[in-house]
């Protein structure tokens, strides 16, 4: 596909003229992104909705619709705002393409799904749900139901319970629990409350419940195109949370609410269901056999029959996974598979993530290669079809230019794209940014491993800066073409960044990922050190000032970096992780024994005890800046306390920032604006006490 940028009107021109010397990005301009996502091309292939998601008010983000044109080319670079609650999201059109349905939350404590006429006016609540949370919802295709996720507020942490107790002097409540998938990081507590399917009337707003015995709340669902049955993944294991291998997949008689089982299915977890539009497939994203969603295995797009099931992989024979995810800071890292039916069901759109990049492909019904239609260094995101399946919305973003909308033209023997909107540009239009620049890097044992450089923007030939090597998370994900606003900040204070996808990391083969499988600080220490080796080698990083800093598992590698080595000048460990053993029992996301990781952590724990950083701490040297969020989740912050112990009983210089409780493991992409830059100025702040001196 070929990129053509959005047409600019004489009156935008005027007003974004480029500035005579562009100056150089600070962590404040974060304040004025525009995080553009959700892309959902109208039936008719005439308009795009999406969410603007901006910085508003008293230090909160402000969530609204906005709507642009596909079709006259005389309104492309013109969005509207569309919606003005400040907490809306998940815009779908009805099928006829004449309401839009989306998820409002102006009453923050009970998100309702809200209808709006597409041609603009008021929006009305179609659902009256009580406390508690909408996940996500589907029309059905004849526009006369939605099939909606919701789960209730547990009856004892209601804001009105809370106001009784407060009146009362009452204390909060225990929590008496008796299944451990009682949290989940981003969402807190929800005790044993679990999303369930609900079947909304759209004339009348009247819902029930349609039963699926589902245990554990994350299924995933889709209505056949006779609109008379629904196709739903569920899992009934009562250790569902770990057993995701158990995953099944139901049909249910909307009328009947008759549950039936879609037979000659093997073990293994299976999401994202979608029916094709001639309703003779189902298409799922999983894998065979017994390993959960998030693996080093390759997820693959599969297809079955909806009655006789006994599927087969349409992506196994190729070596891509469904979920190689790129991480940055101007967007959530979605570990979900994307994909779409096209319109005569013979084909399916996929989002593939590739060495860094993220692009566009399709593969037949029946099977065979993979077609890639996007290529370079990009990063799209799939949205929808349009009814005809001639044009697809999407996002696209690169590593200069924050996440825009576009659509593509699929009909056409070019496949075009065009880009629709440019809210960001004004903005990028006064930075100086940096490019990356990518190399392939060699380590003793024959693996080579990606890098990027990417250099001060003003960075003279002849000097020499100091480096950072940033390490990212997961470990199965993957850093590459995105925006990343911390790395283009740190570029612009003078530092020369450098980041790759060791061994561990996603989107470069099944081998590539399963390499530090139940052995982290192997394979993957492997390939830093010999990034490490290529930046003491780099002619413009002097050798010795160079820093190391990541976040999750990029903060245990950073952890295991000094403990392994006394040669980089300081370090930021951000969320981390140093104990696997006590990380067992405090973690949202737990992993049964002698699965990934060999033995357990209670009688046989040495396999995760020799793979923990903290167990190589005695005589670290380095300087650690230590950053943590109480409301982590995913690593409890007693991670981050061992480390700083540590360091601060053998007399090495630290420094813990503990965020408050209401921030999470998401905080750097999503947390409070003032913590954001809170957490941006104490990371500039320590590279420059250790770095510049």
């Amino acid at each position: 596909m070929s990129a053509k940028r959005a047409k600019r009107q004489p009156a935008a021109r005027k007003s974004a003229q480029r500035p005579s010397k562009r100056r150089l990005i600070t962590a404040e301009d974060l304040l004025q992104f525009r995080w553009l996502s959700d892309p959902q091309i109208s039936p008719d292939g005439n308009h795009v909705v999406f969410v603007n998601k901006t910085v508003g008010d008293k230090n909160a983000y402000a969530q609204n619709l906005w709507m642009v044109s596909a079709q006259d080319k005389a309104s492309w670079g013109q969005p509207r705002a569309f919606t003005t609650g400040g907490r809306d999201r998940h815009p779908r059109w009805s099928p006829c393409g004449s309401i839009i349905a989306f998820i409002s939350a102006r009453d923050k404590e009970r998100p309702q799904v809200a209808l709006i006429p597409a041609a603009g006016g008021e929006a009305r609540n179609l659902t009256d749900f009580p406390e508690g949370s909408v996940r996500d919802f589907k029309w059905s295709p004849d526009g006369t139901m939605l099939a909606v996720s919701f789960r209730e507020q547990d009856p004892d942490w209601t804001s009105e319970a809370k106001k009784r107790r407060e009146e009362s002097g009452q204390t909060d409540p225990p929590r008496v629990l008796d299944d451990w998938f009682c949290r989940y990081d981003g969402d807190g507590y929800f005790n044993a409350q679990r999303y369930r399917l609900h079947l909304v009337d759209v004339a009348t707003g009247k819902s029930r419940v349609i039963e699926t015995r589902d245990n554990l709340g994350y299924f995933s669902y889709d209505f056949s195109p006779d609109s008379k049955q629904l196709a739903v993944t569920r899992n009934r294991d009562r250790l569902a949370h770990v057993r995701s291998w158990k995953d099944e997949i139901v049909r249910i008689n909307i009328a009947t609410g008759k549950i039936t089982l879609v037979r000659n299915m093997p073990e293994g977890p299976k999401g994202n269901v979608a029916w094709s539009p001639d309703g003779r497939f189902l298409a799922y994203a999983g894998r065979i056999g017994m390993d959960d969603s998030y693996s080093t295995e390759n997820l693959e797009l599969f297809i079955c029959d909806p009655v006789k099931g006994s599927p087969r992989s349409l992506t196994g024979r190729e070596d891509y996974c469904m979920m190689a995810v790129s991480i940055g800071d101007t967007s959530e890292a979605e570990f979900t598979p994307k994909f779409r039916w096209a319109a005569d069901s013979r084909r399916l759109y996929l989002q593939i993530g590739w060495h860094g990049e993220t692009h566009l492909a399709t593969v037949s019904r029946k099977g065979g290669k993979i077609a890639f239609h996007t290529r370079g260094a990009n990063a799209y995101q799939l949205g929808n079809l349009s009814k005809d399946g001639k044009r697809i919305a999407i996002v696209r973003g690169t590593t200069t230019a924050l996440d825009e909308i576009a659509v593509a033209d699929v009909a056409t023997v070019k496949r075009s794209i065009t880009q629709l909107t440019n809210l960001n540009g004004p903005l990028l239009r006064q930075l100086r940014l940096s490019r990356i620049k990518s190399h392939w890097i060699p380590t003793p044992d024959g693996t080579k491993v990606q890098t990027w450089v990417m250099m001060p923007p003003d960075a003279k030939a002849s000097r020499k800066y100091p480096g950072i090597l940033e390490v990212h998370g997961g470990p199965h994900g993957q850093y590459g073409i995105g925006f990343f606003h911390e790395f283009q900040m740190l570029a612009a204070q003078g530092y020369i960044v450098v980041f790759s996808n060791p061994r561990g990391s996603k989107g470069y083969g099944r081998e590539h990922t399963a390499a530090i499988r139940g052995s982290w600080g192997g394979a993957d220490w492997v390939d830093i050190q010999a990034v490490h080796a290529f930046m003491k080698e780099h002619r413009q990083i002097e050798k010795t000032r160079i820093g190391i800093m990541g976040g999750s598992y990029g903060g245990y590698m950073t952890n295991w970096a000094v403990g392994h080595t006394d040669e980089f000048r300081a370090a930021i460990t951000d969320r981390c992780v140093s104990n696997l053993v006590s990380k067992f029992g405090n973690s949202d996301y737990m992993a049964l024994p002698d699965h990934y990781w060999e033995g357990n952590a209670w009688d046989r724990p040495e396999a995760r005890w020799n793979a923990s950083p903290i167990k190589y701490f005695k005589g670290v040297k380095t300087p650690m800046l230590i950053i943590h969020s109480e409301g982590d989740l995913r690593c409890n912050i007693e991670q981050g306390e061992e480390v700083f112990t540590a360091l601060k009983l053998q007399n090495v210089p630290a420094r813990m920032v503990r965020y408050p409780r209401s921030t999470s493991h998401g905080m750097s992409r999503g947390g409070p604006p003032d913590m954001r830059l809170h957490r941006l100025a104490q990371i500039t702040e320590w590279w420059a006490r250790w770095m510049k001196k």
